[in-house]
């Protein structure tokens, strides 16, 4: 395996190296000091993990890591960030795999690869394949919720150009202020237009609330989904795991628990009861089969791998508490399902459940009211 490690290196190379060779890994290790030398070099081998510094001399992370996705979709892309380096737009988080913290540590390094790889291994699983290939019709990609992110994602657009793009779909516009004067984001004074319901909400939830309605308001499913809970259930977990991380990856967050039981709206996948171990013959599980359906629609992988393991947090052997962590807790929390506590220990956020538990039950509260 090629590893290309970018940035400024110098005092964890050797360490970097060390554990390579002391757990026996298959592994070349090249280092880039500057993004010129790093596109050399991934022009000339057939890189397979790129960990890249956001910021460091001589490299711009953000450009390099989309133009390794553009010309290199395969590459393993790790964002490697500093601790003085909290506010990352969301796009440059959504064109990595994963994000690490900078001094790079090995034991991550590799876990972090073998946690992806491990995904595209189950998200290439035949029996998957079957199973998508074999629906008669798919829910469509949510074609105004990818525009709208287009949109939004260029610093060139004009501020009105979300509002502009859904008063496009009549039908749209209905279900967002429908939704935008629901208990979730009512504040007590009814919006009667679009552009009015985007100052209320802000774009982001703009965004979310569209999502919601392009995926769960058609008819995918058949009788056995409640679309409607499907629905609010998805509002809740959104809102409540915006809440439990900070900055652009409270955004992914949110996103991807809105998204979390999209892999129900397939026939065929395994929905097991609480408590219920599924078995091999009861199909593949929902969620595996949810994030096998985002990647068809090209979402960002950091909300893919959430959606594939929300219900097995520890599957992903991340060390901190990010996106695929709070997918879980507010997924659980809201379905008044079990949260996996072994998970959070290891995490160490074990010791915020009972005050996240509390803000799921006054978030409850208010939606009932």
């Amino acid at each position: 395996m090629f590893v290309l490690i970018v940035g400024d290196n110098t005092e964890t190379r050797a360490s970097l190296e060390q554990a390579v060779d002391d757990f026996g890994l298959d592994w070349r290790l090249e280092f880039a000091a500057d993004t010129s030398a790093a596109v050399s070099l991934a022009d000339a081998h057939r890189v397979d993990v790129a960990a890249i510094d956001l910021r460091a001399p001589g490299v711009d992370g953000a450009a390099l890591l989309e133009a390794i996705r553009a010309k290199y979709p395969e590459v393993v892309r790790l964002l490697l960030l500093g601790e003085s380096q909290p506010h990352v737009a969301v796009r440059v988080l959504e064109s990595a795999h994963r994000v690490l913290r900078k001094p790079l540590r090995a034991e991550e390094l590799i876990d972090s690869v073998e946690s992806v790889v491990e995904l595209r291994d189950l998200l290439d699983s035949p029996r998957l394949k079957a199973l998508i290939g074999s629906v008669s019709e798919l829910p469509p990609a949510p074609n105004l919720y990818l525009n709208l992110t287009t949109v939004l994602n260029d610093p060139r657009s004009p501020a009105s150009a979300a509002v502009n793009l859904v008063e496009q779909d009549p039908a749209m516009v209905s279900k967002v202020l429908h939704l935008c004067n629901s208990a979730f984001f009512s504040s007590g004074r009814s919006v009667s237009n679009i552009r009015a319901a985007v100052v209320r909400l802000g774009n982001e939830n703009l965004r979310r609330l569209v999502l919601n309605s392009e995926v769960f308001s058609r008819r995918h499913g058949g009788a056995r989904v409640d679309h409607a809970q499907l629905q609010q259930r998805a509002l809740r977990a959104s809102q409540l795991a915006s809440r439990l991380l900070t900055g652009s990856s409270a955004e992914l967050a949110a996103t991807a628990a809105l998204l979390s039981d999209v892999g129900m709206l397939l026939p065929g996948v395994c929905v097991p009861s609480p408590g219920v171990a599924p078995t091999p013959d009861d199909g593949p599980h929902y969620a595996e089969a949810g994030a096998y359906l985002l990647g068809l629609w090209g979402l960002p992988m950091p909300i893919v791998e959430a959606v594939a393991s929300h219900h097995q947090p520890g599957r992903s052997r991340t060390r901190g508490f990010w996106v695929g962590g709070a997918v879980h807790v507010a997924r659980a929390l809201v379905a008044s399902e079990a949260v996996d506590e072994d998970y959070l220990e290891r995490v160490g956020m074990r010791d915020r459940l009972p005050a996240w538990r509390k803000m799921a039950e006054d978030m409850a509260a208010v939606t009932v009211a």
